[in-house]
């Protein structure tokens, strides 16, 4: 197990208590703070073990030998040479998370967070989302054992994220309102000890993200890309994945660190909004509306620590309109073959509009993340795609349609 303590983003305070979702002295985010001088590890030790979250046990901050997964982790890095030389850049890899077992990379997290709530002794998990994350939570429970209960914007959940967390059997609670009503009302059934919080506020969850920077590193071979564009909802993801980094560094296991780039809908753009503003914390943005519903979030809890990682890498944040990402979506999967959901593609879409803009250079390497699998988000596929007319089943009619005869 890592040796670690909760510390402030904030005020910068350390804590040694496991049960803190929140900073006792100034209420601000909490951090899980390796202690690197008690971590022994070495490249040639993971280079051993099969790929996935597990392999980095000794960066986890959990006691047990016995955690709660499903082989998470371990997906694909893929070289998209053809996209690359469409999009302008040298080199091109697709870190695509929709691989994992519930089809996002809030696999990552939830395996250390449902395994720390173990550990806790909790009885009942429970998170807001727009989609992914219940569906990875309810896995993940259902696995340990455990009551799940999410909390849902009605009506704003795609139907293949949806239907995860009702089969995986979580007690679901359409809320009449956005991502951020239902966060609040699951932070105050949090703070009344009726159920252990597992939304991106949880330090532990975030830290089995930080694994997606960890793979890349090794996948490869110990060197780093100039840049990783990272699509924004919560803001957790792309702030763990520059943690990540910093620990490999910090350990000595890479000599360099990544500019990191992060990407939001044009409506829902806070992030970007503060990092173009230059100012220190978002403006929230109270209705958020974008088809990529996977980030569609105006209130990120985690937007100090996204505005940190972006700001200290050297990198910056842009928006893409919702015709831009499903173009990225549709282009990744005729170029590439690999099919991700909506709010995936904005890091598709907004590598393009970086290169457009200089920030990123055309003799750089680039990594993209994608979040989640297409399937995630079906009615949006079969909106923009156009089913032929049937033709009666005669081989002429079929070669006339398909441009063979």
């Amino acid at each position: 197990m890592a040796r670690y303590t909760l510390e402030c983003v904030e005020c910068g305070r350390s804590f040694s208590d496991d049960t803190l979702l929140k900073c006792p002295e100034c209420g601000g985010l909490l951090e899980v703070s390796l202690d690197y001088d008690e971590i022994e590890v070495d490249r040639e030790t993971l280079e051993r073990r099969d790929l996935g979250v597990w392999t980095f046990r000794e960066l986890l901050p959990v006691s047990t030998d016995d955690p709660v997964t499903m082989g998470e982790g371990g997906t694909g890095l893929h070289p998209c040479p053809r996209l690359a030389e469409e999009l302008g850049v040298r080199s091109l890899y697709v870190k695509n998370e929709g691989e994992n077992p519930t089809g996002s990379f809030k696999d990552r997290g939830m395996t250390v967070g449902v395994t720390k709530a173990v550990e806790l002794g909790a009885e009942v998990v429970a998170c807001a989302s727009t989609g992914n994350t219940s569906a990875s939570l309810a896995a993940y429970a259902a696995r340990a054992g455990i009551t799940c209960a999410v909390l849902l914007p009605a009506g704003k959940v795609a139907l293949g994220k949806l239907a995860q967390a009702l089969f995986h059997g979580a007690r679901v609670v359409p809320v009449d309102g956005n991502f951020d009503d239902a966060l609040a009302v699951v932070r105050r059934l949090a703070e009344e000890g009726l159920v252990y919080l597992l939304n991106s506020v949880n330090p532990f969850r975030l830290c089995g993200q930080r694994t997606i920077a960890y793979e890349i590193c090794l996948q490869m071979d110990w060197s780093v890309p100039d840049a990783v564009v990272v699509p924004v909802g919560n803001a957790g993801n792309i702030s763990a994945i520059w943690q990540g980094f910093l620990d490999l560094y910090e350990l000595g296991l890479i000599d360099d660190l990544p500019r990191m780039y992060g990407v939001q809908a044009e409506g829902a753009r806070p992030v970007v909004d503060a990092i173009r503003s230059g100012k220190e914390d978002i403006d929230p943005d109270p209705e958020p509306e974008t088809v990529a519903t996977a980030i569609r979030i105006g209130n990120p809890v985690n937007a100090v620590k996204a505005l940190r990682a972006i700001r200290s890498s050297g990198g910056w944040a842009v928006s893409v309109t919702d015709d831009e990402i499903l173009e990225a979506q549709r282009e990744l999967a005729t170029t590439e073959g690999i099919f991700v959901e909506p709010a995936s593609a904005a890091s598709i879409a907004g590598l393009r509009k970086l290169v457009d803009r200089g920030e990123i250079d055309e003799g750089e390497e680039v990594v993209c993340v994608t979040t989640g699998h297409g399937l995630k988000d079906p009615e949006i596929v079969m909106e923009t795609c156009e089913l032929p007319e049937p033709v009666e089943p005669d081989p002429e009619r079929i070669k006339e349609r398909l441009g063979l005869g």
